[in-house]
């Protein structure tokens, strides 16, 4: 019983501060289109990306995401399209975004690329009263919320080489709010700032062993600054396996394989740092990409980006 209350009171703690955040991924940098448009098309090659994530199994009304999205370069032009599609669900609520990137390229050196992207954004945003405790189904504060839509713009930089990136970015310049008739705040969605850096360090002479420490940086008004560092070490270009912690959040284990030239594959497992980790048995993530690569257009050096 005194799980389930608990389980109750971070739902609803979460329908009033998680959702105002974009939904996280620990292995965001594998598709990093959902956080900044100018990486649309930056692979060189048609990229489809899905992934499923799962937090805080075992804690009733804890968020699951899913997250497909497509981008490419269009033909030999410094153009870059995508489209994606997020679903999340976090207690009572389900929350669908669905996202058109589009970026532009020049060369700024040898080596290095600059990307300007820009994110047209629709988001559905659904309320079931009945998931809410039966005491409050009759308080006309709670109300039922179907396919509530807002749009939003947003846009982003993006540095990048074969070797190294950073990036800024703001999914969102619009504060969405949603309210029911006694003005009370059921969902917020606030702005926020994404500043992301990556290099790869060959460790040997042959390239079999390639390092890549990397961070992303996150910042929302009238939340706590949130920063995720990673190290990732890839083998052979075929097997990666590294580690990630989210500052004063969770600790995290990563694996990835290449399968083909084309498919990849890549599984995260999450454990609080929190008191929060007492209630729940950690958190999965697992995300395939398959990229159409031709014959005089494979990718010259596989990356963790």
């Amino acid at each position: 019983m005194g799980t389930k209350l608990f389980s109750f009171a971070i739902m609803l703690v979460t329908i009033a501060g998680y959702a105002q955040q974009d939904a996280q991924f620990t292995q965001y940098m594998y598709n990093t289109i959902n956080i900044n448009p100018a990486y649309a098309g930056s692979r060189g090659a048609l990229s489809i990306f899905g992934l499923y994530r799962t937090q805080w199994v075992g804690l009733d009304g804890a968020p699951e995401t899913s997250s497909f999205s497509v981008n490419t370069p269009i033909n030999n032009s410094n153009v870059g399209v995508g489209v994606s599609l997020v679903n999340d669900k976090i207690g009572p609520t389900n929350e669908n975004t669905f996202s058109v990137d589009l970026s532009y390229t020049i060369q700024t050196s040898a080596s290095f690329k600059l990307s300007f992207g820009i994110k047209g954004t629709a988001n559905l945003f659904n309320l079931d009263v009945d998931k809410l405790n039966p005491e409050f189904q009759g308080d006309p504060q709670f109300q039922d919320l179907d396919n509530k839509f807002s749009p939003n713009v947003g846009a982003g930089i993006y540095w990048h080489s074969d070797k190294a990136y950073l990036g800024l970015s703001i999914p969102n310049f619009i504060e969405t709010d949603r309210y029911d008739d006694n003005d009370i705040a059921i969902f917020k969605e606030k702005i926020n700032y994404y500043f992301m850096a990556g290099y790869v360090f060959d460790l040997d002479k042959y390239q079999y062993i390639k390092f890549k420490p990397a961070a992303l940086v996150k910042m929302i008004e009238g939340a706590p600054l949130q920063v995720d560092v990673s190290a990732n070490f890839m083998f052979i270009d075929k097997f990666v396996v590294g580690v990630a912690y989210r500052w004063s959040a969770s600790l995290s284990a990563m694996v990835g394989f290449q399968i083909t030239d084309g498919l990849y594959l890549g599984y995260g497992y999450d454990r609080e740092t929190t008191n929060l980790n007492n209630y729940n048995s950690g958190s999965h993530e697992i995300f395939m990409r398959y990229e159409f690569l031709t014959n005089n257009k494979k990718l010259s050096n596989p990356r963790f980006f």
